[in-house]
């Protein structure tokens, strides 16, 4: 899925083209019960990830993500520019020593959270050099909104975001019908128990399964990738999950 593909959708739409990429095992695990994933997939795959980011404009995590694996969020592992790093923490639990807050990165690093977080803790975050965005919450509950973030972001000039996890964010863009084109590199690991990258969807019938237009697969290391253009017309008749 070449780059200049996602420009032309970008025209069409009012909020960035998100792509969601993950590793998972072969048994579609994407960590162990105890919460380990480093690594699931192969170096060939990890220098693939970078790649990926150095393509988007941004990069997306949620709070979970940092506050358990600490990423940097950069491009490391082949050259390139570093994407806007961007953390979903809707209660502002960001630690103020977290590597995205470190060695000059705050200063590209957005903070996404809900009106109601406290303002004390903003203040805190924003005098370490990263921005904070109070947007919304998510009807009924106390998350940030999915589409006031993307109509945000769309604001203020990101076109392209690539968003890496965890399991609850990647469900949440899912849930928002949110996503248009997944990637995953498949390990050849089994590991049984552990945690899943996709959650409830509400889907209850096969009818109702998420579908691309267009897709390829092709082996990298000794993983296999899975890169897929969702179809526009899956939110056709699905009812949303209910909470």
């Amino acid at each position: 899925m070449k780059r200049d593909n996602e420009a032309a959708m970008l025209s069409t739409s009012n909020r960035p083209f998100v792509t969601v990429k993950f590793a998972q095992t072969l048994d579609g695990r994407i960590a162990t019960s105890t919460g380990d994933s480093k690594w699931i997939s192969s170096p060939a795959s990890l220098r693939f990830a970078h790649k990926l980011r150095r393509e988007h404009d941004a990069i997306l995590v949620g709070i979970e993500t940092v506050l358990t694996d600490d990423p940097q969020l950069n491009v490391r592992l082949v050259k390139g520019r570093n994407p806007l790093r961007i953390i979903v923490d809707s209660r502002l639990r960001m630690p103020l020593q977290a590597r995205v807050l470190a060695d000059g990165a705050a200063s590209h690093t957005l903070i996404a959270t809900t009106e109601r977080a406290a303002r004390k803790r903003m203040r805190e975050l924003e005098a370490a050099g990263a921005k904070v965005l109070a947007l919304p919450k998510e009807a009924g509950r106390s998350r940030v909104s999915i589409p006031a973030l993307l109509a945000e972001l769309h604001q203020r000039g990101v076109r392209s975001l690539l968003v890496e996890g965890g399991a609850g964010i990647i469900t949440s863009f899912f849930r928002e019908r949110a996503v248009d084109r997944l990637v995953v590199a498949i390990a050849p690991k089994i590991i049984g128990k552990g945690t899943e990258a996709i959650n409830d969807l509400g889907i209850t019938k096969l009818s109702y399964a998420i579908t691309f237009s267009n897709f390829k697969t092709r082996r990298l290391g000794a993983d296999i990738i899975f890169d897929g253009l969702i179809a526009d017309d899956n939110d056709k008749d699905m009812p949303l999950l209910q909470d």
